[in-house]
């Protein structure tokens, strides 16, 4: 979940901390993509209006050293 979604879905920074029960500096730590655990709990309490899309969350493939 994009962090500039979830603030406009909001109206802000502070808006969004509030829902989370988080402080809007730990918002602000955040980089464009939201915590995993924060976007699936964002997710639920929007029903689904903020969607949790977990392939943002997946690894990515890393070459083995050769």
């Amino acid at each position: 979940m994009k962090k500039e979604a979830a603030i406009n879905h909001y109206g802000s920074q502070t808006k969004l901390a509030e829902v989370l029960s988080i402080s809007s500096s730990a918002v602000s730590y955040w980089g464009g993509i939201i915590p995993e655990k924060q976007a699936m709990r964002l997710a639920l309490i929007t029903k689904g209006e903020l969607a949790y899309r977990p392939e943002l969350y997946r690894p990515t493939e890393t070459l083995a050293a050769v």
